[in-house]
């Protein structure tokens, strides 16, 4: 078949100008960007279907002030094919591609491969919010403005690494080839990771990255999502990884039911609290991480054998233990003894500013929601996630069409249907401890919010603690936590923060030259 290939020159003040938004700086008036097309022998009207496009791309050149200095770099978005096990494309993944124009050889050069979570959720969050050349329209803690829009991202890592921002299947624009394929060939822990490992191969050859170092980022279900990609990449691609970093990590498959399940929200409880002015003037006048290892210690020490005991617990103990989580929880002590010790989050949300009118926020307990009843037992919604997509969904929509000319009438999906959604076999958790332990270069960056209610900070610990119960690995693990909620990057002081201990972390994995792989 016949291919063509446009080269299209655009002024950047012409084309990727957009109403009521200045443009950014690193495109004046003398800027050019250059985008290049491939496409297949079409009508010209193929950008207005709602067809994938098992492979694409477009690739367009621009530059961003980081730290003050101008990086020049190319964005090339389009799709990759997924294959099945006889080479047939299955389906097309949407991606976008950054490299560091300015950088002679790759072969020493970072990579970093993200993904976000859901696991029916696209990569837009990370990429337009944290490590990317761009970032959100929005507020110093998070909130959305208008005009909805985008602008350059001072603290992106791109100076010190390549970055590609992955979809997974009916995530963003990707999608499978037919509805006859399968879904069982994608939704599902394992089959989740098997067939982006493959995917990653495919990419890595194809853009001939199989010498540069290799990190792993994932949010939420994305550190599900990523941490057995570590395992599979080495044991099924033959892939070794530098680094992964953990952003706001699931369970990953540890167990941690019953009287740990139970105790180990209180930190989160206290940390809300503490944000709302909700506790006692003497825990109040502290800073929040002073505060906290104080709760901490009483979780541990205390609470588990205390909610381990059941009914064994004596009145009396079981009302001083009430006492203590009231004072840390900001909760009424009639409430902890009603659920018998075991509040569950969904309550908390509502109970704790209830007297106020208000709930808080799953994901960031910064946020307040207001319910149509005060009663209940939960919020009506997640007051944080509906203010998020305010700002998200306008941005990613122009950025992609506006900035990176990749042009589709395809929706794209902010969360795509990914259900039933397989969730046996979780046991990535120690599948990154495995992974870590044949790979001597492997680090563990883990990243978490103190306001967040979904996939809390102490739970992240807790994670970090079981997953090297040996206390092996500890020179090669780190947890950073940050002042908001699940995206941390979000509010402003976290963004510089976050990515500069990214950018720290790439920095400490790199090997030296010469230094070999071994124990």
């Amino acid at each position: 078949m016949k291919f063509r290939f446009i080269l299209v020159t655009f002024l950047s003040m012409g084309i990727f100008a957009y109403a009521q938004q200045e443009p950014r700086k690193n495109q004046s008036k003398e800027t050019v960007t250059t985008t290049q097309v491939t496409v297949k022998d079409e009508p010209k009207s193929s950008a207005n279907e709602r067809t994938i496009k098992v492979e694409s791309s477009v690739v367009t050149n621009h530059t961003v002030n980081i730290d003050g200095k101008s990086v020049p770099y190319k964005a090339t978005t389009g799709t990759l094919p997924v294959w099945d096990e006889d080479g047939k494309p299955i389906a097309g993944l949407f991606y976008t591609y950054y490299e560091r124009s300015d950088v002679q050889n790759r072969d020493k050069r970072p990579l970093v491969i993200s993904f976000n979570g859901g696991p029916g959720s696209a990569s837009v969050w990370m990429h337009i919010a944290y490590t990317g050349p761009v970032v959100l329209n929005i507020d110093d803690e998070g909130y959305p403005v208008q005009p909805y829009g985008y602008k350059e991202n001072p603290y992106s890592i791109l100076d010190v690494a390549d970055i590609i921002y992955v979809d997974p299947v009916n995530t963003g624009y990707s999608r499978a080839v037919s509805k006859d394929i399968p879904t069982n060939k994608f939704f599902g822990v394992r089959a989740d990771i098997k067939y982006l490992a493959e995917w990653i191969n495919t990419f890595v050859t194809r853009n001939n990255r199989w010498a540069s170092p290799k990190f792993l980022i994932g949010e939420s279900y994305g550190t599900t999502r990523v941490s057995g990609l570590a395992l599979e990449l080495q044991n099924s691609q033959w892939m070794y990884l530098n680094g992964v970093v953990l952003v706001s990590p699931t369970e990953l498959g540890i167990e941690r039911s019953g009287p740990v399940d139970a105790a180990l929200r209180l930190p989160y409880f206290a940390a809300t609290a503490w944000y709302h002015k909700a506790l006692s003037a003497d825990l109040q006048g502290k800073d929040l991480t002073a505060m906290l290892p104080e709760v901490e210690n009483f979780t541990i020490n205390e609470l588990i054998p205390a909610i381990s005991q059941g009914g064994m617990l004596s009145a009396d103990k079981k009302k001083a233990i009430a006492t203590k989580m009231a004072r840390y929880s900001g909760l009424s002590e009639k409430v902890i003894l009603d659920y018998n010790l075991n509040v569950p989050t969904d309550f908390f949300w509502k109970e704790l500013l209830r007297d106020k009118g208000f709930t808080v926020g799953r994901l960031d307990s910064r946020y307040r929601g207001i319910d149509k009843m005060s009663a209940g037992e939960g919020p009506d919604y997640n007051a944080e996630l509906t203010s998020w997509l305010h700002s998200f969904t306008p941005a990613i929509n122009m950025y992609i069409r506006n900035e990176l000319n990749y042009k589709t009438d395809l929706k794209y999906n902010m969360f795509g249907s990914v259900y039933p959604w397989d969730k046996t076999g979780d046991q990535t958790g120690d599948n990154l401890r495995q992974a870590m332990a044949q790979n001597p270069y492997l680090h563990l960056l883990v990243q978490s919010g103190y306001y967040d209610g979904a996939c809390d900070y102490f739970n992240a610990k807790y994670s970090m603690w079981q997953l090297d119960a040996a206390g092996k690995l500890q020179d090669r693990m780190s947890w950073e936590g940050y002042r908001s909620g699940h995206m941390m990057y979000l509010r402003k002081d976290d963004l510089k923060t976050a990515n500069n201990h990214i950018r720290e972390f790439i920095k400490k994995a790199l090997p030296k030259a010469g230094e070999a792989a071994k124990f």
